[in-house]
């Protein structure tokens, strides 16, 4: 369907909202009237400079307060509308969003407002425009679509229709199924959000924490469903109003909001399936991984990364034919460490390589959804693996899972043992792999990993830790092999400069036996991450666990979580550059992250005191 975006959206100045839409795919644009109003340009030289992106001109937007006022309010409002549409006109548009009321002095009458929308329409008509009237879910009355839809039918005139809003409508928990009984020619504009689940003031919630679509907890493909059974023929337009997007590169902003919709329109088709309208653009067959294939840590000198496993029990592997990268392996679990072109660097989780059933189609579509590529050299008889950039930097790679797909690791001097094989530390395979944010770019990641991966959202978390709050993000595949943690740096470290090194990435690998492996580790050398006492004297208040047990938790320096599912025992190893490992051994169905345990890893590693 034909996209568009409310000017709102994105950062910059009108002329450079424009520029960036018409890059980035859209077919046009929502103008936010204070967008207009604060440049320099004419009217008529923003309608020209449209017509030359080839950018259409949606709608104007908003005009507020035009219904359910007395008479000599309203003669105000028709004054102001006649100015409008006079501008709208010098513009070349043709549609208006008109809200409902929110003023205290609203008069709570369908008739009335009908009556006088009825009116508004009649002047509109005399300049070729239409109105679509939206019931904003903090309106004083008029708070629901479907009442908004009642005040429509009651104002009887070809000029004056519903705008549609998913933020108005899921947010209040509205029923969006009534939408299907709305005749589509009678749906002007669609506008579409997404948000976080929050419990808050709807107008702040509103104003402040909108999302793209695919990056909150609204049922959006559901949403857009019922209104292509309508038979609307009209944009589906992003109205998002975030803090973030408004300050971000407008050009990058734009890219990120039209893969949202692209992704968007590709699970409508898929929710509505053989009921689809031709319309609707879709994307190549989603792959969702079936397990992590590698993990890539990168540095100058990699000597403390290769101490550190080898004090775990993993095994190197051999050293590529052609580059300064050597592998090493555990069970499933392979580690590439990598020294090229790492000039100054630190160590650092560089890249990380997920296993597809059809590598073909997942790279399809990654370049449909127009997400960056990672390019690195590959010389004559080296695999080329595909891999897309993510928004903080991090190269995601995927390779074939099915039997016969070629091997990258036989580029090393030995091939791996067979995958069954698990060697002495008892690792069996990459268990989660944890990704600091960027305060920014949390959200683009969320959808990067949806829309891409077809990762699904599994939680989400606040943690505090000594240098503030942890906002974290659990991205997981459906068969739960693959868990990717999005961690927010805290506002203290990112306005010090501190980014990655004030919150460092890590690697989880799960083991048989998290016990078996600490004693295993400190025979060879590691020393874990140290945990202090009164973490162990709160968690003999908390859980019934045996005097022995817990004191040989408390010797290895293992951390501990149950739910009503199983059991969850972990250990860290100590910082080197700006990543460590973790261990984890799962019991019973347990699937989370013991993220009661996050505050004390974070005091414990506190502020670079515990890098080595």
């Amino acid at each position: 369907m034909k996209t568009s975006i409310a000017t709102v959206c994105i950062s910059g100045t009108l002329v450079d909202k424009l520029h960036a839409c018409a890059a980035a795919g859209f077919d046009g644009v929502e103008i936010f009237e204070p967008d207009l109003i604060a440049a320099p340009e004419s009217p008529e030289e923003i309608r020209a400079l449209a017509s030359r992106l080839h950018l259409s001109l949606d709608l104007y937007q908003p005009m507020r307060d035009v219904e359910g006022v007395d008479e000599a309010e309203f003669a105000r409002v028709l004054r102001r509308a006649r100015a409008k549409f006079e501008l709208m006109a010098r513009l070349g548009m043709d549609l208006v969003l008109c809200c409902s009321n929110v003023a205290t002095a609203t008069i709570d009458d369908d008739a009335v407002s009908a009556a006088q929308l009825r009116r508004l329409g009649d002047l509109a008509a005399e300049y070729g425009i239409r109105i679509a009237f939206e019931a904003l879910a903090w309106g004083r009355f008029i708070d629901d679509y479907r009442r908004a839809w009642r005040v429509v039918e009651l104002a009887d005139h070809p000029s004056v229709g519903v705008c549609l809003d998913s933020f108005h409508i899921l947010s209040r928990g509205h029923d969006p199924a009534a939408i299907e009984s709305i005749p589509g020619d009678r749906i002007f504009f669609v506008q579409l959000a997404d948000a976080p689940a929050l419990t808050m003031d709807v107008l702040s919630w509103s104003r402040h924490h909108r999302l793209f679509p695919g990056e909150g907890s609204f049922d959006l493909a559901g949403f857009v469903a019922h209104i292509v059974r309508t038979g609307y023929s009209g944009p589906l337009s992003l109205e998002v109003f975030n803090d973030t997007f408004r300050q971000t590169d407008v050009r990058e902003t734009a890219v990120h909001a039209h893969r949202s919709l692209r992704w968007l329109e590709d699970a409508v088709s898929r929710r509505l399936g053989a009921d689809a309208d031709e319309r609707l653009a879709r994307l190549p067959e989603p792959e969702p991984p079936t397990g992590f294939d590698f993990v890539e840590i990168k540095a100058e000198d990699t000597s403390a990364v290769e101490v550190l496993l080898a004090q775990l029990g993993f095994t190197a592997r051999g050293r590529h034919r052609t580059k300064p990268v050597t592998l090493w392996s555990a069970g499933r679990a392979r580690v590439v460490l990598n020294e090229q072109h790492a000039a100054g660097q630190a160590p650092h989780l560089a890249a990380l390589g997920v296993a597809v059933p059809h590598p073909d189609r997942l790279a399809a579509r990654a370049r449909e959804l127009g997400t960056p590529s990672a390019f690195r050299r590959t010389y004559a008889a080296e695999q080329a693996l595909d891999a897309v950039r993510a928004p903080d930097g991090t190269e995601i790679y995927w390779v074939g899972a099915a039997a016969g797909e070629p091997d990258w690791t036989t580029e090393f001097e030995h091939g791996l043992p067979d995958a069954a094989e698990s060697g002495a530390s008892g690792v069996h395979a990459i268990d989660h792999v944890s990704l600091t944010q960027p305060w920014e770019s949390i959200d683009e990641a969320v959808l990067l990993l949806g829309a891409v991966f077809s990762l699904d959202p599994a939680s989400s978390t606040d943690v505090a830790g000594p240098q503030g709050l942890v906002q974290s993000r659990v991205m997981t595949a459906r068969d739960g092999d693959v868990r990717i943690a999005l961690n927010v740096v805290p506002t203290s470290l990112a306005h010090a400069g501190e980014g990655r090194r004030g919150l460092p990435q890590h690697v989880a690998f799960r083991c048989g036996d998290a016990r078996a492996l600490a004693r295993f580790a400190r025979t060879r050398g590691l020393q874990v991450l140290p945990i202090p006492d009164n973490y162990y004297e709160d968690l003999a208040a908390r859980f019934d666990l045996a005097d022995d047990d817990l004191a040989e938790l408390r010797a290895l320096g293992i951390v501990y979580d149950r739910d009503d599912a199983g059991e969850y025992l972990q250990f860290y190893t100590r910082i080197v550059g700006d990543v460590f490992f973790e261990f984890v051994q799962r019991l019973g169905g347990y699937d989370g992250f013991g993220a009661g345990n996050a505050p004390v890893r974070l005091t414990a590693q506190g502020a670079g005191r515990d890098r080595t």
